[in-house]
């Protein structure tokens, strides 16, 4: 008969909530930017029968839905919670990013952040005003995605869009790295990859590399500021957002590039 210990047990976690869209398909992508004393806690918005649009967004970031998800968190007890969803944190513009962060601080009664509201204090961390924009989205979520930039007063100088509406985490890196190319970024403080459903975590150092300006993506944004909330850094080699001196200097484990 075996003999199961609860003494000791597992050391003690700092817990990360994250309310993602119900169509989230990237979870492990998420961990790769989490040190090993954090925890992810993950729930999803209930299933709603459109594809990726603006009509989606604005389903998906309801504020009695963003309660529910809060709430279905908490029992977890999270230090901090993550709305891990671009367009549906940019859709409302500035006011409703604010909103939204307000709803889920209330519902959860600890800080509350969004991809949208990481990306603006990503883009302040790195002094990039001027950006180049890369997005899965239709050409009217793009839009809507520049508008939101614009009235933070960050100006887009060049953009490339795939016109999907399903399937996205399904996009191989090599189709960002090709589209990344084609995109114009001279003159641009950075590059932004949108939304969390896309898979980047192995092609930003190789697109810093080539490009030569910084690169940041809806996810590293998002558990960069959710790290940042709980007093830890994220962990991933050659990413300028997450570089310090130190970091700058290890070498990168597991990277493969993509030509």
């Amino acid at each position: 008969m075996d003999v199961v210990s609860f003494l000791g047990g597992p050391d003690p976690e700092h817990g990360i909530g994250v309310v993602a869209p119900f169509d989230f398909a990237l979870d492990r992508e998420l961990w790769r930017w989490v040190p090993d004393d954090v925890s992810l806690r993950l729930t999803r918005t209930p299933f709603v029968p459109v594809g990726v649009s603006l009509d989606l967004a604005r389903l998906v970031s309801e504020h009695e839905t963003l309660r529910e998800g809060v709430r279905a968190l908490i029992a977890s007890e999270p230090e901090v919670v993550a709305y891990a969803c671009a367009s549906g944190s940019f859709v409302g513009g500035l006011a409703g990013e604010r909103d939204l962060c307000e709803v889920m601080r209330t519902a959860g009664d600890v800080p509350a952040l969004t991809t949208s509201g990481a990306l603006l204090d990503a883009l302040g961390e790195l002094g990039a005003q001027r950006i180049a924009l890369l997005t899965p989205y239709t050409e009217s979520v793009t839009r809507s995605l520049e508008d939101f930039l614009a009235e933070a007063g960050v100006t887009v100088v060049g953009r490339a869009f795939l016109g999907l509406t399903r399937h996205i985490w399904k996009v191989p890196y090599r189709a960002v790295v090709d589209m990344a190319r084609q995109v114009a970024v001279e003159g641009a403080d950075a590059l932004f990859i949108s939304c969390t459903n896309l898979p980047t975590y192995d092609v930003i150092p190789q697109l810093e590399a080539e490009l030569r300006v910084p690169v940041v993506s809806a996810n590293q944004v998002t558990m960069w500021s959710a790290l940042r909330a709980i007093g830890t850094r994220a962990v991933g080699p050659y990413q300028a957002l997450l570089m310090d001196a130190a970091a700058a200097t290890a070498e990168p484990e597991g990277q493969e590039g993509v030509t």
